[in-house]
């Protein structure tokens, strides 16, 4: 009996100093609240979520760095659709710690954001990491992971994946579910 205890006593001492494991944020959490800097058509603004949830449901989506193909790509794809999300009241932010240099750019580029949406700076992957949203091989850097934050502050849905194909079409079917 004293060996089970002192085993138990020793897991629950290992359990309370490990670092705890990053996995997204959970539909019903609170999305963590933040301002950035951001742009929109090259043109700089502080972006608040307050604000934007204020008018509607919200899609926080995290990319690895501007100007790079899959992030290009996952850009263009949400710029191509811009207007179905606002048709349900909703509105896009994309948040990178990466190339952040080059967001204004970016934000303008008809071949990415086309100026149809405003997209962040998170030096140093604050935000992301708020949001569990890191690259596990490059922390200092946004994981493809994409929100749904409904107009109460709280996660609607999350999708995570290296892909950014099927990002734009997780969170469009969440903005719908939320009219439902």
């Amino acid at each position: 009996m004293k060996h089970l205890k002192t085993a138990l006593l020793g897991a629950a001492c290992a359990a309370a100093f490990a670092s705890p494991a990053l996995a997204e944020l959970k539909p019903g959490d609170t999305a963590p609240a933040f301002t950035a800097p951001a742009y929109l058509a090259g043109e700089a603004f502080t972006f608040k979520l307050a604000d934007a949830l204020a008018k509607g449901p919200v899609v926080v989506y995290f990319f690895p760095a501007a100007n790079t193909p899959g992030c290009n790509v996952e850009a263009a794809l949400f710029s191509q659709v811009i207007e179905k999300f606002r048709t349900h009241g909703a509105s896009v932010i994309g948040v990178t710690a990466g190339n952040v240099d080059q967001l204004a750019e970016f934000s303008s580029n008809t071949e990415t954001c086309a100026g149809k949406f405003p997209v962040a700076a998170d030096t140093g992957a604050k935000i992301a990491a708020e949001y569990d949203a890191v690259l596990d091989k490059k922390p200092e850097w946004a994981d493809r992971t994409s929100y749904t934050v409904a107009p109460d502050g709280t996660i609607a849905a999350v999708y995570s994946d290296a892909n950014p194909n099927r990002h734009v079409r997780e969170m469009l079917a969440a903005v719908e579910a939320l009219e439902k």
